[in-house]
């Protein structure tokens, strides 16, 4: 394992010659190429063309150091994580507290909100739903570091684990990250990160089992389905559903290869969002039906496991869309996740998670503890007073520089920082103030790197940003002891995201170019 004393006497990262530089560039790109770690370029990409043109996915010449603790902090974490999110996505009307204030201003929550009303007056005819979360945090310089210190690692040995988000639908990035852990962790093992005949410690860098972990519940889910429920079935398959002319699907198809690959084949399919209604149909008691047009066999598919990668932008839910999400809400297929999991990942949940006694509802006291050290200070921007003083933050040149506007949007790209938001909020209806959340900055330490992009090789000063895998399937309860209100079947952390940028960059999002895919340089302090 690597020490704070081993660290004092090497130079890290390393500074490498022109020539071992140019050599450890060349075997990265080849290690890209030969895995799969490509983002598809579909800019002309029609209906009839053959080939598509990869560009490597963003990665970082080196690793970014990481108190070790922290690391086993989060993963820990994780269980307690997935149990409350379980829980509160089974309870409609404290997430309908939560969002009520932004269904009238934005689209995709009263789509959402108008699909689970919908799925309810029908009954739900599944009571299992499964779960692929992702926590992201970073590491939050105390107040008594030394900023002014000349010790490189103080910083990272004062620093306390803080939440960014979580996120319960379409979570992406995790074969990415599978992939990046395995290359820095070859590239260690075969020596290009060793410096004056001294090994790098490959014991450090994490092993990370992603791709599996996301198969393996999936698979879990499908077994928990059964056989097929109609007749006119010849066998149940997992369907995942996807965006068309997709340029992540490096992220998406490991996970499928995997699940064919089990010595007990799990069968699974692709579908485009909008082309729902087109290939699949509900029986009289719901088994979800797919026709897949390539198949030779005139028998559908029955839909065991819906692995939702598709639905998260408000412009998706035209009326085809929203009927089309709510012919899976109905249907008798394991949803990951279930419309109510969905609206799980809004920002007006995490800000209403932290309001006095709202962890209390789902957790025990200890769990509470625990969770709540992770949480930053996340306001309303409503009209009542906590959320008036919040506005009075925001439109502050001065005081907003400590914070950023988010709103409930995924994919990245969507936030507003700092001195940015007083001009934002002048230019947007006061009506709309609601639909945002503002959350106080972290301030993480930061230490040099080289990242590789698309395009270029550039240094600077990094930070970093960890996520952790969770991995669940629970089946809905009408008991509410202890805030219990779901039977976890399956609770994991399975794997981990780490995700690098340069320190002068707000946004994270790798395949939008902001940041790079990495591995953390466990440190023992």
């Amino acid at each position: 394992m690597a020490s704070l004393d081993s660290l004092y006497d090497r130079d890290y990262p390393p500074g490498l010659s022109e020539d071992r530089l140019f050599s450890l560039v060349s075997q990265i790109k080849d290690w890209q190429i030969n895995h799969g770690s490509l983002l598809k370029q579909v800019d002309s990409e029609t209906e009839n063309s053959v080939l598509s043109y990869p560009v490597g996915v963003s990665v970082s010449v080196f690793s970014f150091p990481l108190p070790r603790a922290q690391f086993e902090q989060a993963l820990e974490l994780q269980e307690t994580y997935n149990k409350l999110y379980c829980s509160i996505s089974e309870d409609d009307e404290w997430i309908y507290e939560a969002i009520k204030d932004i269904i009238a201003v934005e689209p995709l929550a009263e789509a959402l909100w108008g699909i689970y009303e919908a799925a309810k007056d029908a009954g739900y005819a599944q009571e299992i739903s499964a779960g692929v979360f992702r926590s992201d945090y970073m590491f939050h310089l105390r107040e008594d570091h030394d900023a002014a210190s000349a010790d490189r690692w103080a910083g990272l040995s004062k620093t306390t684990l803080k939440q960014v988000e979580f996120n319960s639908f379409s979570c992406s990035g995790f074969s990415h990250a599978n992939k990046a852990a395995n290359m820095h962790r070859h590239l260690a093992r075969i020596g290009v990160y060793d410096m004056d005949d001294k090994p790098f410690p490959v014991d450090s860098l994490p092993e990370n089992h992603n791709i599996n972990s996301v198969a393996s519940i999936l698979a879990l889910a499908h077994k928990k389905y059964g056989p097929p429920k109609s007749k006119l079935a010849s066998r149940t398959a997992i369907l995942f559903i996807v965006q068309p002319y997709n340029f992540n699907i490096a992220d998406e198809r490991p996970i499928e290869y995997a699940l064919w690959n089990q010595d007990d084949v799990v069968p699974n399919y692709r579908l485009d969002f909008p082309d729902i209604l087109e290939y699949t149909q509900l029986t009289e008691d719901r088994a979800l039906l797919f026709h897949p047009p390539w198949l030779a066999s005139k028998k559908p598919v029955e839909i065991s496991v819906v692995y939702q990668r598709a639905g998260y932008e408000a412009g998706e839910y035209n009326k085809t869309g929203w009927d089309a999400r709510l012919q899976l809400e109905k249907s008798t297929a394991i949803k990951c996740p279930s419309v109510l999991g969905h609206l799980t990942t809004f920002k007006k949940v995490q800000q209403a998670l932290t309001e006095p006694g709202a962890l209390e509802r789902f957790l025990s006291p200890s769990e509470v503890a625990r969770i709540r050290e992770t949480f930053v200070p996340v306001h309303r921007l409503d009209e009542s007073t906590e959320g008036l003083e919040a506005r009075r933050i925001a439109c502050d040149p001065k005081r907003s520089t400590n914070y950023i506007l988010k709103p409930s949007l995924e994919g990245g790209g969507n936030n507003v920082y700092g001195n940015a938001i007083p001009a934002f909020l002048n230019s947007t209806p006061s009506s709309h103030w609601s639909k945002y959340i503002l959350m106080e900055k972290i301030h993480p330490p930061d230490a040099d790197n080289l990242l590789i992009g698309s395009a270029c090789l550039d240094g600077g000063q990094t930070v970093s940003e960890l996520g952790v895998l969770g991995c669940c399937l629970w089946q809905r309860t009408t008991a509410k002891k202890s805030g219990t209100r779901c039977d976890m079947l399956q609770n994991s952390a399975g794997g981990w995201t780490f995700k690098t940028k340069f320190a002068d960059i707000d946004e994270m999002s790798v395949v939008k170019g902001y940041g790079c895919f990495d591995t953390p340089y466990l440190v023992d302090f």
